[in-house]
């Protein structure tokens, strides 16, 4: 079996499962913020959740509160939290943007079946976790039962090689990927993401891989745990001696969490990492990809650094690498969005936050908020953003007749410098 098919059999409890098969799975974690879990709070009426500390309610979308419809979801949010006594209830200030939240909370674990309501739940997969996203009554469905009913997807498998040139990144890798696949090239099939370049590939650079991995159609991403996951893990809070033999050793409960070498696939596909260059993303699909040097001369009006996809530390550093001792072009806002208080409050210790002030950016507190073109960077008529988010699709950051473009931080970054989109190598 593959990966995927052996932690869904754990949670099915059945020997074994093949893709096709219809399975109600026990899972580990219920996930959900202030815009897909109201609905499924009042779908969910006056029952009792399963477990009050299997519940995770982050409210990240629209907060801080931009108007009074967003500020009433959010207080539905924290009155379920405090009448159901939900351990996980993460309030503006101790919060972050929720996929980057959740690992760094030691949340998140190998082998595990994570159920989220959004759709880039997939990317607690960088940890070697099953994780998938869903509409609110099937979360509601899940509070009440601690269980969800899934087809067992079929598996491609995606081998890296080579070795990444400079201002390359995870993401630029996913971005090719898509590119190559389509947006429905692993429509409802897990993208399991293997060979030496992975083996290389920081943490950071994982969760943005397994993240966009919906953005191909996948069911779900993932990463076979290893020793940087081990060394991830073992700084986050939950952090026990069992877990850490569990990944040392690929085992949990006698499975072994690696995909056999006689493991069927429906789909195999190699890249040579020597041959990609930095990305760009041009809309209206995260697949419209080009390199960065061939996107031609497209002028920006905002740059948004940020975002569950490119909001980690390893993000903002390089961010700032580009930026230091530069100013933002004087008719472009630079937005930039640490994903977590923690790594906002990492960024200013290391100087970052200075590098970006001085530069002419605005650095706000974590939020989802421009990348699905709810306040704090929306677009006008005519505008057009480079992004390090996860999605270019018409109207996504404001009004429908604005543009969109994914790239990594280094890009937007100097493309901010610039006033067009540019390749950090042009920034001296």
């Amino acid at each position: 079996m593959t990966i995927t098919e052996k932690i869904l059999s754990a949670h099915a409890r059945k020997k074994e499962l093949r893709p096709g098969e219809f399975i109600e799975a026990k899972a580990d974690l219920f996930l959900t913020n202030d815009i897909t879990g109201p609905l499924a709070i009042k779908e969910l009426g006056e029952d009792v959740v399963f477990d009050p500390e299997k519940i995770v309610l982050v409210p990240d979308h629209f907060t801080p509160n931009k108007d009074a419809k967003s500020a009433e979801q959010c207080r539905l949010l924290k009155e379920f939290a405090k009448k159901r006594r939900i351990k996980h209830y993460f309030e503006v200030g101790r919060m972050g943007i929720e996929h980057a939240l959740l690992p760094e909370k030691g949340l998140v674990r190998p082998g595990e079946l994570i159920i989220g309501a959004d759709s880039h739940t997939c990317t607690y997969g960088a940890l070697g976790a099953f994780a998938t996203g869903v509409g609110s009554t099937d979360l509601a469905a899940g509070m009440l039962t601690g269980e969800i009913w899934l087809k067992v997807p079929e598996s491609i498998k995606l081998i890296y090689y080579g070795k990444l040139k400079k201002w390359v990144t995870g993401k630029d890798l996913i971005l090719y990927t898509i590119g190559d696949m389509g947006v429905d090239g692993a429509n409802y099939k897990a993208m399991e993401f293997k060979g030496e370049v992975i083996s290389r590939l920081s943490m950071d650079g994982r969760f943005t891989m397994a993240n966009m991995s919906v953005e191909a159609g996948a069911k779900n991403g993932i990463f076979e745990p290893d020793e940087i996951t081990l060394n991830y893990i073992q700084k986050t809070p939950l952090d026990s001696k069992h877990l850490t033999e569990q990944v040392t050793s690929y085992e949990q409960s006698g499975t072994n969490y690696k995909s056999d070498e006689d493991a069927t696939y429906a789909e195999i596909r190699e890249y040579d990492c020597a041959r990609i260059e930095p990305q760009v993303a041009l809309p209206p699909l995260p697949s419209n990809t080009k390199p960065v040097a061939e996107a031609g001369d497209i002028n920006i009006d905002q740059a948004v650094i940020g975002s569950c996809t490119n909001g980690r530390m390893e993000d903002l550093r390089l961010a700032a690498q580009v930026l230091k001792g530069h100013k933002i072009h004087p008719y472009v806002r630079l937005i930039i969005i640490p994903a977590t208080q923690k790594i906002y409050l990492q960024a200013i210790q290391e100087g970052l936050i200075e590098i970006f002030i001085e530069a002419g950016a605005v650095v706000t507190t974590p939020t989802c908020g421009p990348c699905l073109g709810g306040h704090m960077g929306v677009l006008a008529e005519g505008e057009r953003a480079i992004a390090t988010t996860n999605r270019n699709f018409t109207g996504r950051m404001g009004h429908p007749r604005s543009e969109v473009y994914l790239s990594n931080p280094a890009v937007a970054a100097a493309s901010a410098l610039k006033g067009r989109i540019t390749h950090p190598e042009e920034i001296s």
